[in-house]
């Protein structure tokens, strides 16, 4: 595992930057045991905003960050389950490695609750966020169980996905 430098943090946009500082923040909690509030106040006082690594001052959306984090807080059970259910026989959620959990975690609430983010866009975004902590087949990994969430949460625009030909682009 690898952590994202500046060169992985130049490629992301405000959200992508708050979806970055979303994951490290929900690790952070995961691991200390800390409250979810203080931690968001943390990151938005003195980790966001600033400069994430030499030569990299994309700012990340304080908003964005604040509703992921509280959101997946507010609904952990509802997630945590739809995780479970999505993930291969033989694995469980409480199995995966912490930050692949956090990754998940925050995807899962952006394919429940923020319908304004096109489910093809919060895959994405998750993908190649996972690709930027792993070298390896995480990143298909998060592929499969998000494509699953997505046609159990977002069936009518998962099923329009189907419709487009492959190797076309849909914008």
């Amino acid at each position: 595992m690898t952590t994202p430098g500046a060169s992985e943090a130049a490629l992301l946009g405000a959200r992508g930057m708050a979806r970055l500082c979303a994951v490290q923040a929900l690790y952070q909690i995961e691991i200390s045991g800390a409250n979810f509030r203080p931690v968001i106040d943390e990151f938005i006082g003195f980790r966001m905003g600033g400069e994430i690594d030499e030569g990299s001052e994309d700012r990340a959306d304080p908003d964005f960050f604040r509703d992921v984090v509280s959101g997946v807080d507010a609904r952990d059970a509802e997630i945590a389950e739809a995780v479970e259910t999505a993930l291969v026989e033989g694995w469980s959620y409480t199995r995966l490695d912490t930050t692949l959990r956090q990754i998940l975690r925050a995807a899962t609430y952006e394919l429940i609750a923020r319908i304004d983010v096109p489910a093809r866009v919060v895959i994405n975004e998750y993908i190649e966020l996972t690709a930027a902590f792993f070298e390896g087949p995480e990143p298909g990994f998060v592929n499969a169980v998000l494509d699953r969430l997505g046609r159990v949460y977002r069936s009518g625009e998962m099923m329009n996905l189907n419709d487009v030909p492959a190797g076309s682009s849909q914008t």
